[in-house]
């Protein structure tokens, strides 16, 4: 039985990862896809034997395989004998080898995990740990390759967690942790993490993963590939983007009412809009003071919004950071925007389209765009590079 729209969970998948020290690539690779028509997302990670190009090779190798052959409904052991049968071979080891992590689960919480060789997955339901029962698959033709199963029911508010080991064993050999942080410390730093922030996302549990492993090692340095992922089964958190005045002026009202109607959150990209809207609504703007040095106009307030920006500059600049996956800086105006567009999972963009005759300025930067194109940019950035739900209305 599908869920009904009100029921379907959202699930917010995101990853971090660290190279270890001294090399230039990570050896672990994580890839996720998600299936709209379906409500389903598969998401794998692998850890590549040794580290750096060679390890990025074996592990991409992998999870790309991995996935490709589980969306398609391959046999499971199956598709792994293919997957080991595909690896090179190591030639100071002389084994063929990277481990991996398979979640395939949908909008209705219906879960499918595969392992092999990666620390055991952690489900967090809320801030407490729950034990899954777990069967093993053995190939004949790989006896030492033994995966372990689990099929699990979630409900909203559950988290899923998979790493490479450069998390578990983070630390090993210092006098504090011998035997590494092993998978008891990271459950006790999920379970300390969340109850302190019980909505903390995706994004962020698993960069704090990731950074509170790296602390445990000798002058902080990563000793191993580090990658964590995180994928959080949620009711929807929306968002409504009013950016440019619609195209005919008599429907100004009419889209001020749409924004002040928007059961999530709200944010408005443009002065000239921003303007419509407290005109329409009867409220005052107050724009923040700016930073000294600042590239980009700042933001403003309004009540009844949670962001408001300036347009087109700052669209753009948030544009590239998407798409270039830059997104840690949150301190300016395009970072500020990125961050409440990753916060959400259901993002909804309504775009006047009546004409800016500054934009057409040639004195302006040349990646400038009309902001339509920007805003399918970013449209774009977000379903593709980071899984989020996109819709768009031009008016």
């Amino acid at each position: 039985m599908s869920a009904t729209p009100q029921d379907a969970l959202f699930i917010d998948a995101h990853h971090f990862q660290c190279r270890k020290r001294g090399e230039n690539v990570c050896g672990d690779a994580f890839v996720s896809r998600r299936f709209h028509n379906e409500g389903r997302l598969i998401a794998v990670l692998s850890d590549g034997l040794g580290s750096g190009v060679k390890a990025n090779i074996l592990a991409s190798m992998t999870a790309h395989m991995a996935l490709r052959f589980v969306a398609a409904g391959s046999d499971l052991l199956r598709s792994c004998e293919v997957i080991m049968e595909s690896l090179p071979v190591c030639q100071e080891r002389k084994i063929s080898y990277a481990t991996f992590s398979i979640v395939d689960c949908d909008q209705e919480g219906t879960a499918r995990l595969v392992e092999e060789g990666n620390p055991e997955f952690v489900l967090m339901r809320g801030a407490a740990p729950d034990d899954v029962p777990t069967r093993s698959l053995v190939s004949r033709r790989f006896p030492d390759r033994r995966m372990r199963v689990a099929e699990m029911e979630l409900a909203a508010g559950d988290r899923l967690i998979v790493c490479s080991d450069g998390v578990t064993q983070a630390g090993m050999g210092t006098m504090s942790y011998r035997l590494g942080w092993r998978r008891d410390g990271l459950v006790d730093f999920l379970a300390g993490t969340i109850l302190a922030d019980p909505v903390v996302s995706s994004r962020e549990l698993s960069r704090a993963v990731v950074d509170a492993s790296i602390e445990l090692e000798p002058n902080g340095e990563p000793m191993d590939d580090t990658s964590c992922a995180v994928l959080y089964f949620r009711h929807p958190r929306s968002l409504l983007v009013f950016s440019g005045p619609p195209y005919d002026q008599d429907r100004d009202a009419e889209c001020a009412s749409l924004l002040d109607r928007f059961s999530g959150r709200k944010a408005i990209c443009g002065g000239t809009t921003a303007n419509l809207v407290a005109r329409e609504w009867g409220v005052d703007i107050e724009t923040e003071l700016p930073k000294r040095g600042a590239k980009l106009p700042p933001c403003a307030t309004m009540p009844g919004v949670d962001l408001v920006t300036e347009g087109i500059l700052t669209l753009t600049q948030a544009a590239r950071r998407l798409e270039e996956r830059d997104v840690s800086d949150t301190a300016d105006p395009a970072g500020r925007l990125i961050d409440l567009l990753l916060d959400s999972d259901v993002i909804e963009f309504l775009v006047g389209t009546r004409i800016n005759e500054a934009h057409q300025d040639p004195a302006l930067p040349g990646d400038l765009e009309i902001r339509r194109n920007v805003i399918k940019r970013i449209a774009a950035a977000l379903s593709d590079n980071y899984l989020r739900t996109v819709t768009l209305k031009f008016i």
